[in-house]
């Protein structure tokens, strides 16, 4: 089964001198390439891409920035789109003022490459199932290695997407890891967000007298759909009306890095990302449970400890600005920034990376 949507990016000390290369975990013969896990350290500055044992199984994580800078644990969308492959693209220049860490989620990536058989299917999809509570513990230990490898207490976390659902979970567990949160196209309820992207996607597509999408939209019928084909189908209409209103990415932020060309890693991202958006919309004639229904955080999740940022596309269809700005208002936190940007829909834009880049510096002003 091959679902081609996701919810944000698709197409992610050694004493000698100052000076050391070291390599730490060669792929085992399990795997399904060889990857060659690697730690540089020159001065304070941090290099490191590997598999570190998270919750019994490897998981993809890689640690680059100035060690006595903060610390970001980015959360990708999808939820199988990481951000590894891009991180080059999207954050070249970043490590100067921060230790940015990326973590390919159990079920994506390197992650799922590294763990799941070849040939993986439905039968391994329902023994192995992802569920929130297992990914927020993921994430939680994530943190807490990297913070051990530059010698620190807390991280800022940020998610995009389908991350903000993961991020509002692990922040709200171990705020004591944390001096803030940052949602980017924030999910809050998911089941009634998608009632009103049903509703506004029919509505647009009716306006500009799009036959074809009111004709899907009204064979779907109003979600949530039992089959995860049909979440996909809604997807693909909501994609299409965000891209006619918002301003895209450049086409520079997909050029994948050297060390994630390979034709096993492109095939374990498509097909991790299969595997994470079966499990998150879920496909009652399969019996997965969607890992996502559940989740109302108008009502589980609005005390925060530390303080919140949320950073908002006006023409986001998937993650309204009305459900964010109504969860926003009722959350308490130490501070609180809503920021709303014009001509920007539920994914990334150079207009969300340099919003980005302002909150991280207005973090770092904050009495930690």
């Amino acid at each position: 089964m091959k679902i081609k949507i996701s919810f944000s990016l698709r197409a992610s000390v050694c004493a000698l001198s100052f000076f050391c290369v070291s390599s730490f975990s060669l792929a085992d013969s399990t795997s399904k390439e060889s990857i060659l896990s690697t730690e540089i350290v020159i001065g304070n500055m941090l290099d490191e891409k590997g598999f570190v044992k998270i919750n019994g199984i490897d998981q993809w994580v890689t640690i680059k920035g100035d060690m006595s800078k903060p610390v970001i644990l980015f959360l990708h969308g999808g939820p199988g789109s990481t951000f590894s492959p891009y991180s080059e693209a999207l954050f070249k220049g970043w490590e100067k003022d921060y230790v940015l860490v990326h973590w390919d989620q159990r079920g994506a990536g390197k992650t799922y490459g590294k763990n799941a058989p070849a040939g993986a299917g439905l039968e391994y999809y329902k023994a192995n199932p992802l569920t929130l509570d297992q990914l927020a513990s993921d994430g939680i230990a994530v943190t807490e290695y990297a913070l051990k490898r530059v010698n620190q207490k807390k991280a800022i976390l940020f998610g995009t997407s389908w991350g903000s659902m993961l991020g509002v979970k692990i922040a709200t567990t171990r705020p004591d890891l944390y001096k803030a949160y940052i949602g980017h196209s924030q999910i809050v309820d998911f089941a009634g967000n998608d009632k009103k992207a049903y509703q506004r996607v029919l509505e647009l597509a009716q306006q500009a007298k799009d036959k074809a999408s009111v004709e899907t939209l009204t064979a779907l019928g109003e979600p949530p759909y039992a089959a995860a084909r049909k979440t996909g189908q809604f997807m693909r209409v909501i994609k299409k009306y965000e891209r006619e209103r918002s301003k895209p990415a450049p086409e520079t932020w997909f050029h994948v890095s050297p060390e994630y060309a390979s034709e096993a890693d492109a095939q374990h991202r498509e097909e991790g990302d299969d595997y994470s958006f079966l499990h998150f919309a879920g496909d009652q004639s399969m019996g997965i449970t969607p890992m996502a229904a559940s989740v109302n955080y108008l009502k589980d999740a609005l005390t925060f400890k530390m303080p919140v940022y949320f950073i908002q596309g006006e023409e986001d269809i998937i993650t309204s600005k009305q459900s964010t700005k109504e969860y926003f208002n009722k959350i308490k936190a130490p501070n609180k920034l809503y920021y709303l940007l014009g001509n920007t829909a539920h994914g990334f834009n150079e207009q969300v990376m340099e919003t980005l880049a302002k909150v991280l510096k207005e973090i770092t002003k904050v009495k930690k």
